[in-house]
């Protein structure tokens, strides 16, 4: 059976990948295959990635809250924009949750230019410089432009009169890099980190093992409030967990307002 991709491209239905995919959100075993079972007879030729994960979504959610926000980490991510600054704070959040001294869009002197950096990050003589790639379109890739620009940029960094030059350069997109743009990025020795890579300590990877789920993964929450929040730099449910004050300015009941907390203890491995 073919599926249709958010690009357009028709690609083999993969029962594995789905159940990986559902593994992720946490839920147990018997409500894991339950969903397979109903996901795989109600497939039809042509279907769309996007009915499979809301037919998927819809289930888990009904059984469960906590996993259907887990589940759709990867369209939260995606919600972190359209400007792409959200996704940025995002970053700069889970380098601070990891133990690193952090700030956002701090100005280098080059060589030849002064260059803005979207987050700079420290921790026992690692002195990063990161540059940050979003998408709001599922389809789009990072490709070799991408590196080759911002190794430029690196460069003249390094150059830096004042000797004060990072160590080590990033580049960080939420969907995904080409293989050029892989190829390119690791013979140059910037570091790319992106949804899927690199195997194991990709985005995805990091948010599920520190628990830190962005703030647009939440299933109890409206795109209203959760934009607010946005506003405020709170871009991670455990930030939620310290600025719980914000839901009051929001006018939220203290039934929901519990509910919503609850929610972010478990995303956060709080409870």
């Amino acid at each position: 059976m073919e599926i249709q991709k958010a690009s357009g491209q028709r690609v083999k239905f993969s029962l594995p990948k789905l159940r990986k995919s559902l593994q992720r959100s946490g839920a147990d075993q018997k409500t894991i295959q339950e969903i397979l079972d109903r996901v795989r007879d109600e497939l039809y030729q042509g279907i769309s990635t996007q009915e499979i994960y809301n037919r998927a979504f819809a289930m888990l959610k009904k059984r469960k809250s906590i996993f259907a926000s887990k589940y759709k980490l990867k369209k939260a991510i995606y919600e972190l924009g359209p400007t792409g600054f959200p996704f940025e704070r995002f970053v700069a959040a889970l380098l601070e949750y990891s133990g690193y001294e952090v700030a956002v869009g701090q100005y280098f002197q080059g060589k030849c230019v002064s260059h803005e950096v979207d987050v700079v990050a420290k921790k026992n003589g690692q002195y990063i410089v990161a540059e940050c790639k979003f998408h709001g379109d599922p389809s789009r890739k990072c490709d070799v432009k991408v590196p080759l620009y911002i190794h430029s940029r690196y460069m003249d960094i390094l150059n830096d009169p004042s000797g004060n030059s990072p160590n080590e350069g990033w580049v960080v997109t939420n969907t995904q890099f080409t293989q050029d743009a892989v190829a390119f990025g690791t013979c140059v020795g910037l570091f790319l980190l992106s949804w899927d890579f690199p195997k194991g300590n990709s985005l995805k990877d990091r948010i599920d093992r520190l628990g830190l789920y962005p703030i647009t993964v939440s299933t109890l929450m409206s795109e209203r409030e959760k934009g607010f929040l946005l506003e405020r730099d709170v871009v991670l449910c455990r930030q939620l967990l310290q600025k719980h004050f914000y839901l009051d300015h929001l006018g939220i009941s203290e039934q929901r307002k519990d509910r919503i907390m609850n929610e972010m203890k478990m995303l956060a491995n709080r409870y």
